[in-house]
């Protein structure tokens, strides 16, 4: 049996809809910005429940862009997980700042808050709350702390769209929210797309203003800027989706709790969820990870491993000089692997993953 990690043909219920609408923009030639993009920026915006949100390139763009708004620079430093993606991090330094890094919790990975307060010093300007597998971070308890130093708050979403923390939709919480549409999304582009989601004014226009090439009106440049903008086939594409989105995130909880059932004393797995959760990533943590991957790989089971080389040990921030002691990051980066969680897997598909995971396992155990 294939089981792969993506369906794609399952995203598009009505895809002559999308073709022809794509074919309508292909002849009048509305292609970067324009009424599409407009349209699922508003309708983007009303479903994350903030009044902005400003479609960019990438999630990468968006995390640059926020911080860059936010004013955050050389000689600032920003507090984020050891364990998040490397572009959280790439984006800290691409602005110029430094990472200030804390490790993630032993039973869900996500931040651990009690060490945020401690890592802040006189130059923190921000903190960077990484809603990391599809899980919503404490965002009650990351604007308190923000606040008491007055710190910016942005929220790395993405990897978590549509998640919920105590009824309000990350991306709603911080002073600005970072979206991926990457075609490994929930959300899922045809190509890269992202989009910055905020309740400022002030933020959304200078976002929209750094963008496009620093421009204010057409050929009147008043800021250092880029070209970062969301092109309108994707637009039409992520507008099609949207609607489509909290079911598809109901359907990834529903099969993550099966396998959380199913495998609860073979293997670490994450605790029943609500919509705090929409499981961008099942993560299942195992001893002797790099085998039991590749029997999971060998019967035809796409798993792979998100991600196997913490921020504090890739290569790429060595120049650094981060600390290297987060004992929880790396057991998580040596120990865990990501079983397929589509919305649309099967009962027989899911049962199949969940006899390879336990005879796999159960090798390596005695078990």
């Amino acid at each position: 049996m294939k089981i792969a990690k993506y369906h794609y043909a399952a995203q598009f219920r009505h895809l002559p809809r999308v073709v022809r609408a794509i074919d309508d923009l292909l002849v009048r030639g509305d292609y970067v910005l324009g009424p599409h993009v407009e349209q699922f920026e508003q309708d983007f915006a009303d479903y994350i429940g903030v009044e902005h949100a400003v479609g960019v390139n990438s999630g990468t763009d968006a995390l640059v862009l926020a911080l860059r708004a936010l004013g955050v620079g050389p000689g600032d430093e920003v507090v984020t997980v050891a364990n998040t993606f490397h572009a959280t991090v790439l984006a800290i330094t691409t602005v110029g700042a430094r990472p200030v890094l804390v490790d993630c919790t032993p039973h869900d990975y996500l931040m651990d808050l009690e060490q945020v307060e401690a890592a802040i010093t006189g130059r923190t300007r921000a903190i960077i709350a990484v809603h990391l597998f599809g899980k919503a971070l404490d965002m009650a308890a990351v604007t308190a702390i923000a606040e008491r130093h007055g710190l910016a708050v942005v929220e790395d979403c993405a990897q978590a769209v549509g998640a919920s923390w105590q009824g309000r939709r990350v991306g709603s919480w911080g002073d600005i929210g970072c979206f991926s549409f990457h075609p490994s999304k929930n959300l899922a582009a045809a190509g890269d797309a992202g989009a910055v989601t905020t309740d400022r004014a002030d933020l959304a226009r200078t976002i929209r203003t750094l963008r496009g090439l620093g421009q204010a009106a057409q050929n009147d440049h008043v800021a250092l800027g880029c070209n970062s903008k969301l092109d309108a086939i994707q637009a039409i594409v992520l507008s099609h989706k949207l609607p489509e989105l909290d079911g598809w995130n109901a359907g990834r909880r529903a099969v993550a709790g099966r396998y959380s059932r199913a495998l609860a004393g073979i293997a670490r797995v994450p605790e029943p969820a609500g919509r705090e959760h929409v499981f961008h990533l099942y993560q299942v943590g195992v001893e002797q990870r790099d085998e039991v991957l590749a029997e999971l790989v060998g019967a035809g089971i796409d798993a792979v491993v998100r991600y196997p080389v913490p921020i504090h040990r890739q290569p790429a921030f060595a120049h650094l000089d981060l600390p290297s002691r987060f004992p929880h990051a790396d057991w998580q980066a040596a120990h865990t692997l990501c079983l397929p969680v589509r919305p649309d897997l099967t009962g027989t598909e899911i049962d199949y993953i969940v006899d390879q995971v336990t005879s796999a396992v159960a090798k390596r155990t005695g078990a």
